[in-house]
């Protein structure tokens, strides 16, 4: 990369930082305008398309560490007993179903991808990411319950997934018959001692900052550094005892979270900052990387199947895992629509790009289809319908609010 594309990316993000609030009233969002610097560099010749997925890996790995920790630490599960059957609904039986509907698809409408990353591709565009459709779970006028329901979701999905995508992609490596192929099973073990290493970790750095801020030996100026840190070490830590590091993460941030106290989620505001930031630089290396495939291998039945996961693979799941729980059609529908595919994704696909090269390009080429229609369609779609809903709940609580 030459200093004039560096230069191009410090200004992006410069510029994006002193204008997103008004450029998101307008429904651009940072995913859409970082895919979009990132295609352009190419085009214009600033950085080459060509360039081998492993020169960004670290960054995008680092990326999904944080957003896997952050995520899970700010989850706050002191405050879902009220919720806590509609979330675990949509996380022990919406988001299998969502998995295995995907997988069924995919190996229906393109068989050419084999067992193995078919199920990849449904389990990569299966968790969701509420950042793309922010105005959904900040809009007061959506009620709490549902903001928080989706927020949960959103924040523990990805994590839950995770070992799914990597027993898929450890399958298709193996059944390439590439080099030193761990298998499946293999790839099970690493993500159980990863959710145990990370765990501890977790527990223990959180209660060690909780004591440290009682004692006042920790500045409250560092301190987010220090969960950072934490999260840097989850995921080294596992990797060392030859686990899975990105399981790590996840599990350290519950476990954090748990054990941190009242000042854990203002601690973790740094870390999910630092992600924040890494993931707009991801999206940049996605429009620059994956795009190009997509341009190269799609066709009509990448776009249907894009079209299909945004909204049946998602909203059946999402139907059937509520039903019984006491949620009208509106926010069965409002809830199944806000599905939106985002960072999570595009880092799975490019951590199969690495590993399979072009082996891997039809299966890239399906997820990258599916999250830049998300990108767009949820993106415009969030404000308006937040708002028509929140209209809409509020007139029904009124009604059936009783007077006096």
């Amino acid at each position: 990369m030459d200093t004039m594309a560096l230069a191009t990316i410090a200004a992006a993000v410069f510029l994006w930082g002193l204008t997103s609030a008004r450029l998101e009233r307008a429904d651009v969002t940072g995913p859409i305008v970082f895919a979009l610097v990132g295609f352009l560099l190419v085009e214009t010749g600033l950085v080459s398309g060509a360039a081998e997925p492993e020169t960004v890996l670290p960054l995008v790995e680092t990326a999904l560490v944080w957003v896997l920790f952050s995520d899970a630490a700010r989850v706050p599960l002191r405050d879902l007993r009220a919720d806590a059957g509609r979330c675990v609904r949509l996380l022990a039986l919406g988001l299998p179903l969502t998995v295995v509907a995907g997988w069924v698809l995919a190996a229906w409408l393109l068989p050419g991808l084999g067992g193995w990353l078919a199920l990849l591709v449904g389990a990569a565009l299966a968790p969701t990411d509420a950042a793309l459709g922010a105005s959904v779970v900040t809009n007061p006028a959506v009620p709490t319950r549902v903001r928080r329901l989706i927020t949960v979701e959103s924040g523990l999905n990805d994590g839950i997934v995770t070992p799914v995508v990597f027993v898929a992609l450890a399958g298709a490596v193996s059944a390439e018959g590439l080099a030193d192929a761990p298998g499946p099973a293999a790839a099970l073990l690493d993500l159980l001692i990863g959710a145990a290493v990370g765990g501890a970790v977790g527990a223990v750095g959180g209660r060690l900052l909780r004591e440290a801020r009682s004692r006042g030996w920790a500045a409250e100026e560092l301190s987010g550094i220090a969960v950072l840190g934490l999260a840097a070490a989850a995921y080294a830590a596992a990797l060392v005892a030859q686990g899975n590091g990105f399981v790590a993460a996840f599990c350290g941030g519950l476990t954090f979270g748990a054990t941190a106290g009242r000042r854990g989620p203002a601690e973790v505001a740094f870390t999910e900052q630092a992600g924040s930031l890494l993931g707009l630089i991801v999206w940049l290396i996605f429009g620059a990387i994956a795009v190009p495939v997509l341009l190269d291998h799609a066709g009509w039945t990448t776009l249907l199947y894009a079209v299909l996961s945004l909204s049946v693979v998602r909203m059946v799941p999402v139907a059937v895992a509520t039903l019984g729980a006491s949620m009208d059609a509106r926010t069965v529908l409002f809830v199944g629509w806000f599905g939106p595919r985002g960072l999570a994704s595009l880092v799975f696909a490019l951590i199969t790009l690495e590993e399979l090269g072009q082996g891997a390009d039809d299966a890239v080429a399906v997820i990258t289809a599916t999250v830049l229609l998300s990108v767009v369609v949820h993106g415009i779609s969030a404000a308006p319908l937040a708002a028509r809903y929140g209209r809409s709940a509020g007139t029904r609580e009124r009604v059936v609010t009783p007077r006096g």
